[in-house]
């Protein structure tokens, strides 16, 4: 038999999917809600909890409970690094038309809020042996977040490693102020001559850390996705790598491997 807060759940859950409380709408204030169900505020608590947890309210601190907004969801798929090649040489105008986050959410350039930072880092061991460079090398660090203009968290978080010295050959690719760049790394890479060769993608999923879940605005029990980008030139140099950090609850992963024909 169910317990008492898993049925305050499963009738605020109905109604939420038959959209009596549609996205957005603030929950009766707990009392009322203790009064309506006969039930003690910890047990409401609990059953609160338990929607939380499946990403359907969420908590506004001093404001209430409110359904939550469905959140745009990315698909991410391994083609997209194609793609982005077959774009790096096309004109600039074309290449303004939209980017990778457009590519992978169906949003409209106007659509998006982005900002990027830059930063002259050392490298550290992990970044030296990922290189084939001595630690303390110069890189820079390349930080981006990107949100729909109508959400308040972005898709994802990315930090982005060069070699300082090979893209100092362009001194606009030091400057931050020149972002978002059209056609992405690719395109900035193929501005001093390098071609991508291939990408490498490692894929993991961990709990997020408090300040992660806070700035993607991750539901309790969320799990982060986390890939590892190294990209190749034709020379097998490794010329860029990111760590992509994404929400689990709004993310799709897709490959597609091709086959040889037998």
């Amino acid at each position: 038999m169910a317990k008492a807060y898993e049925r305050i759940a499963d009738d605020l859950r109905d109604r939420i999917r038959a959209g009596d409380l549609a996205p957005g709408d603030r929950l009766p204030a707990e009392t009322t809600l203790v009064e309506r169900y006969g039930k003690s505020l910890p047990t409401l608590r609990q059953a609160l909890g338990l929607l939380q947890a499946e990403g359907l309210i969420e908590k506004q601190h001093g404001r209430g409970n409110f359904v939550r907004r469905p959140r745009t969801p990315v698909k991410r798929s391994n083609t997209r690094h194609q793609w982005e090649k077959s774009r790096a040489r096309e004109p600039e105008q074309q290449r303004r038309k939209t980017g990778a986050t457009e590519h992978d959410t169906g949003l409209e350039v106007d659509d998006l809020v982005f900002r990027a930072s830059y930063e002259v880092v050392d490298a550290g061991e992990e970044l030296a042996e990922i290189f084939g460079v001595p630690a303390g090398t110069a890189m820079l660090e390349r930080t981006y977040r990107t949100r729909y203009q109508a959400e308040a968290y972005p898709f994802s978080l990315v930090d982005s490693y060069l070699v300082r010295d090979v893209v100092a050959a362009n001194p606009d690719l030091l400057d931050a102020t020149n972002e978002p760049w059209p056609g992405g790394t690719q395109s900035q890479l193929h501005s001093i001559g390098i071609e991508l060769d291939r990408i490498e993608e490692r894929v993991l999923a961990r709990p997020p850390s408090a300040e992660e879940a806070e700035e993607l605005g991750l539901p309790p029990g969320t799990s982060l996705i986390v890939v590892g980008k190294t990209s190749y030139d034709t020379d097998g140099r490794v010329v860029e790598h990111s760590v992509i950090r994404l929400p689990g609850d709004r993310t799709v992963m897709s490959f597609v491997t091709p086959l040889e024909r037998w």
